[in-house]
């Protein structure tokens, strides 16, 4: 499916991001779930640990969840799964492979998400075909150790410098999140804020309201 650049901007309004340490005895799939129904609107499956195998399958599986709520679903990095399973997209780091050539595998129509933290980068992402920038972290971050805070101000000038839609990442939960305002992000992406919560419905469903005010909807 081919994503007007309007309707990806709405899809970033709450972006989770999968992270394995907060399972609980639950499954990964049953926490995306419930994301869901407390109104994610775009997932990010991201795994360190897994098998290609063992990724690939959860993929496939996470994906059919997803597109029974209408969602997206990127893939972290691997764009070799995201190809297998005809996932949405992929989102790929400074140190990964570049738009262009991710483009090059998945086609025109995927989604191509590109960590961006200078406007140096973010301007040479949009030029390579990104679809949309993650620019963080804007609050520091536990799930990241190689990832150093940037300012607001930062952000809303690279905000400024791309067309592209951009979404804040890094350490956003309830209480901070209303600071991202009148920065020019589309959408906020919360892993913790979302996944460590213990009712994952409810803080997904006031993450969503808050992330309406940010972005002015």
């Amino acid at each position: 499916m081919k994503y007007s650049m309007e309707a990806l901007g709405k899809s970033l309004l709450l972006y989770a991001v999968t992270d394995r340490q907060w399972l609980k005895g639950c499954s990964l799939e049953s926490q995306i779930e419930l994301a869901l129904q407390g109104g994610c609107t775009m997932i990010q499956l991201r795994e360190k640990s897994l098998s290609e195998d063992e990724f690939t399958a959860e993929a496939r599986s996470v994906a059919q969840l997803c597109h029974r709520y209408n969602v997206p679903l990127i893939i972290n990095d691997n764009v070799s799964i995201a190809k297998a399973i005809d996932a949405d997209g992929v989102h790929v780091g400074q140190g990964d492979m570049s738009p262009t050539e991710v483009r090059r595998i998945l086609g025109a129509d995927k989604i191509v998400g590109v960590s961006a933290r200078t406007i140096e980068q973010a301007v040479l992402a949009e030029q390579q075909g990104a679809s949309y920038l993650g620019v963080g972290a804007v609050f520091g971050t536990t799930t990241k150790g190689d990832a150093k805070p940037i300012n607001l101000e930062m952000l809303r000038s690279i905000c400024e410098s791309v067309s592209i839609p951009v979404v804040a990442i890094g350490g956003i939960a309830s209480d901070n999140i209303l600071q991202l305002s009148k920065t020019g992000i589309s959408g906020v992406a919360v892993v913790s804020g979302i996944f460590a919560a213990s009712d994952i419905i409810s803080a997904s469903r006031h993450l969503r309201q808050l992330a309406e005010k940010v972005v002015g909807l």
